[in-house]
């Protein structure tokens, strides 16, 4: 069965040119997309959403308007921009990837070369490729798995169904007007499974390809795609330690530059462990002998583990230990993830 029969790029593209989405990475109708901005967006779109990205992103391009610029920037700089918004070996490989594309003197038009950089794998290069530089690929998304899902009728949960619908990708894509314009194509199908092909109640009665969707015909549109049944995830458990002086400063430590979490700035603490500490097991771990009281708890969600942590507080004349001594009312321009952040609203609250 060819792709016009199945899911005609025509119709797609059509309804793109009046409903297209603005994005402030995106360039205007007929305009060439800039790789670095292609790049930067996608990259920080990863795991996040499109309204908690574009703040980030605009204060990114305001500090690091070009790649090189970003390429020289000092590594602190990148991570105090990218606080608060996860998934922090992104922010570690962007740099690199930076710095690489700088020494290069561009982004590679080609997928090969997009894909021998430093955090970009198989989807990024196939977007980066697709939207930048006009190759006729199909990067498949969250959104792009969900229309294919539905289109097609592919009932397989996730992730087993991952292939399949690769695969349903490529045969749209293979649409002679996907064809001729790959960049618009990509960004149509995003488009359509942000705004009407949604995970619930998908909007098919103005869809254009409602005639040519398989799902929406059996009547399980709304149902795909299919997802395997989450796994409880395991929990964890910290101590971390609110150290002050009378001058109002806090002693911070940076994190190992590799693992989870890794170069960023945190509260002196236990590691993370699967049961819960003591107060009598956690103080060895303490920053200084002081008169520690409790400040309270904080949990947060990774990916994979949920994570609480006890917080106590203490105020000494000096601070020493391990890290380094920084005022507390200049917090905001430190390089904390939102675990941390959320350890210093419970302290100060």
């Amino acid at each position: 069965m060819s792709s016009s029969v199945v899911a005609p790029a025509e119709s797609l593209l059509r309804w793109y040119d009046r409903h297209r989405r603005s994005m402030p990475w995106r360039a205007p109708p007929g305009q060439t997309m800039d790789p670095y901005r292609v790049w930067l967006s996608e990259i920080m779109l990863q795991q996040t959403t499109v309204t908690a990205v574009i703040p980030y992103y605009e204060r990114f391009v305001s500090r690091f308007p070009t790649v090189e610029a970003l390429a020289a920037a000092p590594l602190d700089d990148v991570l105090s921009l990218w606080a608060g918004l996860g998934y922090y070996a992104r922010a570690r490989n962007l740099y690199a990837c930076a710095k690489a594309v700088a020494a290069m003197g561009g982004f590679p038009q080609d997928l090969a070369g997009l894909l021998a950089l430093p955090g970009i794998g198989a989807y990024t290069a196939s977007a980066i490729g697709a939207i930048a530089f006009g190759i006729p690929t199909v990067p498949v998304d969250g959104n792009v798995e969900r229309v294919t899902s539905r289109v097609f009728a592919i009932e397989t949960p996730l992730p087993a169904s991952k292939p399949a619908m690769r695969a349903a990708a490529e045969t749209l894509g293979a649409d002679p007007d996907a064809q001729a314009r790959p960049s618009d194509f990509a960004q149509a199908l995003f488009d359509l499974g942000a705004t009407l092909c949604t995970p619930t109640s998908p909007a098919c009665g103005v869809c254009p390809w409602t005639d040519n969707c398989a799902g929406r015909r059996r009547g399980i549109a709304a149902t795909l795609p299919r997802k395997a049944p989450k796994k409880t995830r395991p929990v964890r458990y910290g101590v971390h330690f609110w150290l002050t002086d009378p001058a109002g400063h806090i002693l911070l430590r940076r994190r190992p530059s590799s693992g989870l979490l890794g170069g960023m700035t945190e509260l002196p603490g236990t590691p993370w462990r699967e049961e819960p500490w003591t107060e009598a097991q956690a103080m060895p771990h303490a920053p200084a002998q002081a008169d520690w009281r409790p400040a309270g708890q904080i949990r947060h969600g990774f990916t994979h583990f949920e994570l609480y942590i006890d917080l106590f507080a203490a105020e000494v004349l000096g601070l020493t230990g391990e890290g380094f001594a920084h005022p507390i009312a200049d917090l905001d321009r430190m390089a904390l993830p939102s675990v941390m952040r959320k350890c210093v609203k419970v302290a100060i609250a």
